[in-house]
């Protein structure tokens, strides 16, 4: 393995296998990205790799043009919306899909997953946001990029900073979630998992559950995230 790449390939690696150890993902689907701004590319896993038989030189190296610089497989079929997102939120470093049940779930659905409690206010203020299905010209065209495309206009109608909520769902497809980094890519994968799971039940139980109250989502943002924030060490 290219030492230039070395702790690339290792950091995406590992991102991938947590992202199977938490049960995020089934066979060979779902898919973790390590960004290198300083070199400019990025490593992401190959395509249609069983995750028991994955190696860290297996990692593929691109540039964000999606010109694969180091590696001998062919590169996850979704590399070209972690690509987009690269080229255009210049803050992350990491990108994950998944094919969680709950996440895939509710964007089948086509529904935000509302902020129904203090777990989902823990991490972010507003509900997890879903893309509206593609269009047909956009799906007949570079359907892989044009998820990127979706995703970033979904945010930018909104008006929603990808800084904070750094999670979404694409109607009738799945959850993307991204991060500083690999692994807090994957960490916003099961917290947004978890959060789908939480809503679907709570909603079983009571239909007309109340959205959390704007003070308990604003004390639970800001204790962890705030210029205040006192959770943790």
């Amino acid at each position: 393995m290219s030492s230039k790449y070395k702790s690339l390939k290792e950091e995406c690696y590992e991102a991938n296998m947590e992202l199977n150890a938490l049960g995020l993902v089934i066979y060979t689907f779902g898919n973790v990205s390590a960004v290198d701004r300083d070199k400019a590319v990025f490593a992401i896993k190959p395509s249609g790799v069983p995750y028991e038989t994955l190696k860290p030189e297996d990692m593929v190296i691109l540039d964000y043009d999606n010109n694969v610089v180091d590696g001998n497989m062919r590169p996850s079929s979704d590399t070209e919306t972690h690509s987009h997102l690269y080229k255009n939120w210049e803050s992350i470093g990491g990108v994950a899909h998944t094919h969680a049940m709950y996440s895939v779930s509710w964007a089948q659905a086509q529904r935000d997953i509302p902020v129904f409690g203090t777990t989902h206010a823990d991490h972010l203020t507003q509900d997890i946001p879903c893309a509206p299905p593609m269009a047909d010209e956009l799906i007949q065209g570079n359907y892989e990029h044009n998820t990127g495309i979706q995703i970033l206009d979904c945010f930018k109608e909104r008006n929603l900073d990808h800084n904070e909520v750094e999670m979404v769902l694409i109607g009738n497809h799945g959850p993307f979630a991204w991060g500083k980094n690999a692994a807090k890519a994957v960490y916003n994968s099961k917290v947004l998992e978890t959060v789908a799971q939480m809503a679907y039940l709570t909603l079983q139980i009571n239909p007309n559950a109340p959205r959390l109250k704007d003070s308990l989502i604003k004390k639970h943002y800001e204790r962890k995230h705030g210029k205040n924030a006192y959770y943790g060490q």
